[in-house]
Parts: structure tokens; C-alpha cells; sequence
């Protein structure tokens, strides 16, 4: 028996959930931008190619990353979308705004200092404990607080700090409500301590934010079957094969989706 199948034998008790905390970072690949924004990588390259959103070549490889400036212009895409604009209308307002942007950036590089949020992303990579007192300084000079916040509470993950933890990831959300990591995080914290209602809440706050952030349909479909929602936990999952077609383990989900049916997995309770 394989391994993949005694993690499907196991279901509906606890299933690893398909990815861990997100922070804000400071630079992003193609794929991490689809999986956050639901924006198809042709797309994404079409548009580095065309000088609408600017990355930066990766390497040998043709691809390209993505630092937090161009993460900003993609959340701006969002806000967008959310507005109902297409992505035909959303590619004409961003060429709309290339040159003035261009020009600003031009402007700004003359003499470019690190603000010190962008001092505390780098920091934090690096795994330097100062990154804290830089997202500190960020949250009082009012520098992309909601991110200092967020960031602030993996920190606390990652002591163990747990109360800490919380307490970021909430104020995070007080300064954004519409913070799809500091959704996805805290989701993520009370599906740990076993709080699957609160889970679900931010689960589900996160994909009415940003619908195509595929990685959250995954845990999302844990949540509902830990809450005997099957009908939920099947379509999650169903959302999840369409936004993650080429996802390697798309025969785990498979096996849960076939776990997810009423027969079946009454048959599996009783068998």
C-alpha cells in the first residue's frame, strides 16, 4: 500500500493541510502568484513581457520573480476584478497607467532608501531576529501595517507563541479587513487548535475575497469534513482540481473526492 492511500484511509481524520502559513514576502514566483491572485501564469508572463508589471528574470530558467512593489500592482488586479472589470479591462487600465508609473519609479530610484517594512521582509528571510523591530517601526511610521502585522504573527508562529500569534494576525485584519493572508493564517491557527467553526469563517473570508486563491479550497474541504459537510468538502475539493490541474498529488484528491461521496463514505464509516 502506498503512502499517498494510507493518507486517504485515513480521511476524515486529520489530513495534512495543502500548504503552511503564508507571510507576505519579498519576491514571489509565477506560481505563487496564481495560486494567490487565481491569475493564470500566461497571463502573468504575458504581462512581464509587455512591461505592465515589472519582474525580474530568474535566473536561466525564463521565468521570472516578483518583488513586493509588483505584489501591490497584483492586489490592485484583485480590487479590480472584485469590481467586476475583466481581465481585457483590467490589461487596458494597467497599460493606462504604465507610463505614469514608470515615470514615478524613475523618480523614486534617483535615491531609493528602504522603507522599513521592505527592511524587515529582507531581514526576515534571512531568518534575523531584528526583522521584528523593523515591522515594529513599519506599523508606527504607518508602512504597510497590515503586512508588518501579518508577518509579525508568523514570527510569533514560529517561537511557539501561539497568543502572540493571534493576536497579529487580528490586527492585521483590523487594519485590512480584506487581508486574504491574515484570513488564510488565522484559518489556519484555529484549524490546528481543533476550532473548525472559526476555521471555516476565515477559510471561507478568504476565497469571497480573492475567489481563485486555490490553495484554501484544500483546506477548506478538511474543515468541512471535520464539520460533516460533505456536500462542501466535495465542492471545495472540485474547485481546487480546476484551479490545480497540474497539482502532482491531483491522485490524493481524487481519492477524497471519491471518500466525499455520501455512499461511499458512509460505506467507508460502516466497512
Amino acid at each position: 500500500m502506498t503512502e499517498k492511500i494510507r493518507k486517504v484511509l485515513s480521511f476524515p481524520s486529520p489530513v495534512p493541510a495543502k500548504a503552511d502559513y503564508q507571510r507576505v514576502k519579498s519576491s514571489y514566483s509565477v506560481r505563487e502568484i496564481k495560486q494567490l491572485f487565481g491569475l493564470s501564469e500566461r497571463t502573468v508572463r504575458r504581462w512581464t513581457e509587455a512591461g505592465i508589471i515589472l519582474g525580474t528574470p530568474a535566473g536561466d530558467s525564463g521565468d521570472f520573480t516578483y518583488d513586493f512593489q509588483a505584489l501591490t500592482l497584483f492586489r490592485r488586479v484583485r480590487e479590480m476584478r472584485t469590481q467586476g472589470l475583466t481581465i481585457k479591462q483590467i490589461e487596458a487600465e494597467l497599460q493606462g497607467q504604465m507610463s505614469l508609473f514608470r515615470a514615478e519609479v524613475n523618480q523614486v530610484q534617483v535615491a531609493r532608501l528602504l522603507t522599513p517594512f521592505e527592511e524587515a521582509l529582507l531581514l526576515h528571510e534571512r531568518g534575523d531576529q531584528k526583522a521584528s523591530e523593523f515591522y515594529v517601526e513599519a506599523i508606527g511610521a504607518g508602512d504597510n501595517v497590515a503586512e508588518a502585522y501579518c508577518n509579525l504573527g508568523i514570527i510569533e508562529l514560529d517561537t511557539g507563541n501561539l497568543i502572540g500569534a493571534l493576536e497579529n494576525f487580528t490586527q492585521s485584519l483590523k487594519n485590512d479587513p480584506r487581508h486574504v493572508e491574515a484570513h488564510y493564517n488565522l484559518a489556519n491557527l484555529y484549524y490546528d487548535a481543533g476550532d473548525f467553526p472559526l476555521a471555516r469563517l476565515h477559510y471561507e473570508a478568504a476565497t469571497q475575497i480573492e475567489p481563485n486563491f486555490s490553495l484554501v479550497y484544500y483546506n477548506l474541504a478538511l474543515v468541512y469534513h471535520r464539520l460533516n459537510n460533505v456536500q462542501g468538502a466535495t465542492q471545495a475539493l472540485n474547485r481546487y482540481k480546476e484551479l490545480e490541474p497540474s497539482d502532482e498529488e491531483i491522485e490524493l484528491v481524487d481519492h477524497l473526492l471519491r471518500y466525499s461521496q455520501p455512499v461511499a463514505y458512509s460505506h467507508f464509516l460502516t466497512g
